[in-house]
């Protein structure tokens, strides 16, 4: 599977992916981020139910406070 995440094309050995498990496979499980997927935003609690397709442009950024 390859995705074009934040615009750089990732070769995955995986068939398919929900957004959820992207994440953890990013390392970024569990961490504060917004998604987007194929220009539409998904929201956190959908995170599990959405599909990755491949060749799915991701866009992820993470949430920092401070200030």
């Amino acid at each position: 599977m390859t995705l074009l995440i934040n615009g750089n094309s990732r070769s995955f050995d995986a068939d398919a992916f929900s957004v959820d498990s992207l994440l953890d496979t990013l390392g970024l499980g569990g961490k504060p981020v917004v998604v987007e997927l194929d220009q539409e935003a998904v929201f956190a609690k959908d995170y599990a139910g959405t599909p990755v397709k491949d060749g799915a442009e991701v866009e992820i950024v993470m949430i920092a406070a401070g200030g």
